[in-house]
């Protein structure tokens, strides 16, 4: 069935006419087709977001050296716009946010778009004050180039949001003509749904030789379908069947060498959830991916980059307060200003954590008391300094060092590691990438003790969600909301 007859039919059981006069109605009154194709989506995203940060960049420029009476140059805001656009597009494609299931998703679309565009913002600011260039850059410009930009992203995505579902609903991109050949036990109708919806009109549609069939009867409906698809517009041939049928199905797709159109099959059955595992070159051979490792190379060298800059700007900015809190310490208490304690990282690898001290005692070993509310132990400027969470900056050193990251499951003490892995399934999965400062736990308040096994099991509950869904703007996502958090206090003492 075509695209005007199903648009026709769509029309009838819509009750916007009759039966009777289905042949009547034009193409043109049920909705003519868009010149896009459902697979050029995510190319059209990409360009329009380019050319929504060159526009935002050129607006910014020309608002600013317009109020300013400045001679209006070209060359800058192009070039931080390239700039911009080479960091922003390639994070949200990379991490599948281009996609038109993606596109749909509105909120989940505007909440990565403000972070990876704040995160951008954010690393070339950075950039800017490692390399003391700032005397060269104009802020005003600056800052009206991230304001436009973002309100030109979001209405850039509400724009294609409406726009993706009108096409998607009314089928109004341009399709790509294909014939389906299907097992007939698996039924035609599932997989036609299917195809329809990103944007293929099943043109004609054909039955799979029968489990066993001879090779006489595979020919002839070979020849039947190479009879009905030569000197028609289909533009492509599309298989969907069992592979536990391969011999069967390669013996089939050579009798129909005579069609000069690409021929692609979909598997059904157990093979498809190997297929659907990311595969890798092994040499000569093939490895398929039964568990992917927590980080790419890619993506541990980008999430390094970020701990790098991040806790080397924090230490440079925040080291007058490290220093009065230091000398808070020793003024108040006897005995050392860090406190080190040995903890599990990555893999189980031990280290060193690295923190001020906020207790009259220094517990490393198998047995550690966790603070209390109201804890003796304590000392009265620790207990400021955990309110604030300043104790625990120390720990930019850690990560400096690569013994931890910003952003991971916190890591605990040996003693509560032996403890809590007995009670928590899954305790130990924590331990599949490098502990944090913060992380997605902190940030939607499990912090400080745990002192029942149902606090224990919300925290492993998110680290472990952090660990599969993990993302770079999911990491920014987290340092943009932990000093938020830490202003609320909550379970802070």
């Amino acid at each position: 069935m075509n695209f005007v007859s199903r648009r026709k039919i769509e029309f009838a059981e819509a009750g916007k006419v009759s039966a009777r006069d289905l042949d009547l109605i034009p193409l043109e009154s049920i909705g003519s087709k868009w010149p896009i194709r459902y697979e050029w989506i995510e190319t059209t995203a990409i360009a329009f977001d380019v050319l929504t940060i060159v526009s935002a960049s050129f607006c910014a420029s020309l608002f600013y050296q317009l109020s300013e009476g400045l001679h209006i140059e070209i060359g800058k805001p192009l070039g931080s716009a390239t700039l911009v656009a080479i960091l922003f597009s390639p994070l949200l494609k990379y991490q599948g946010r281009y996609k038109p299931s993606e596109l749909l998703s509105w909120r989940r679309q505007i909440r990565m778009v403000f972070t990876a565009w704040v995160g951008v913002f954010l690393l070339l600011a950075g950039i800017v004050f490692a390399l003391k260039i700032g005397s060269e850059l104009s802020r005003a410009t600056s800052i009206l180039f991230a304001a436009f930009g973002i309100i030109g992203l979001i209405a850039n995505r509400t724009i294609i949001r409406e726009l993706l579902k009108k096409g998607l609903s009314e089928h109004r991109f341009s399709c790509r003509r294909v014939a389906l050949i299907v097992d007939p036990a698996q039924g035609y109708e599932p997989i036609s749904r299917k195809l329809c919806k990103i944007g293929m009109d099943v043109s004609t549609r054909f039955a799979l030789p029968p489990r066993g069939a001879g090779s006489n009867l595979r020919r002839k409906l070979a020849k039947n379908i190479v009879g009905h698809i030569r000197g028609s517009d289909i533009e492509e041939v599309i298989v969907t069947a069992d592979l536990n049928r391969w011999s069967e199905l390669r013996a089939f797709a050579d009798e129909l060498r005579l069609l000069p159109l690409p021929i692609t099959i979909v598997p059904t059955g157990a093979c498809k959830e190997i297929l659907d595992l990311p595969r890798r070159d092994l040499g000569a051979m093939t490895r398929v991916e039964l568990q992917r490792g927590p980080l790419s190379r890619t993506e541990d060298l980008a999430k390094r980059a970020i701990d790098l800059i991040g806790a080397s700007a924090v230490l440079v900015l925040l080291a007058p307060l490290l220093i009065m809190a230091a000398v808070a310490i020793k003024l108040d208490s006897r005995g050392p200003v860090l406190f080190r304690q040995q903890r599990l990282g990555f893999n189980g690898r031990s280290f060193r954590i690295c923190k001020f001290r906020t207790m009259s005692t220094l517990e490393d070993g198998f047995t550690a008391v966790q603070a209390r509310p109201v804890d003796s132990r304590v000392t009265r400027v620790g207990r400021w300094l955990r309110k604030t969470s300043i104790d625990e900056l120390p720990q930019l050193f850690n990560v400096l060092s690569g013994s931890m990251s910003l952003v991971g499951p916190r890591p605990h003490a040996v003693a509560h590691d032996n403890h809590f892995d007995k009670l928590v399934r899954n305790y130990a999965f924590r331990q599949r990438v490098k502990p944090g400062l913060t992380g997605w736990a902190q940030i939607h308040g499990c912090r400080g003790p745990t002192p029942t096994t149902e606090h224990i099991a919300r925290r492993v509950d998110h680290d472990l969600w952090y660990i599969d869904n993990w993302r770079l703007g999911l990491d920014l996502l987290i340092l943009i909301q932990t000093p938020l958090e830490v202003l609320r206090g909550r379970n802070a003492y």
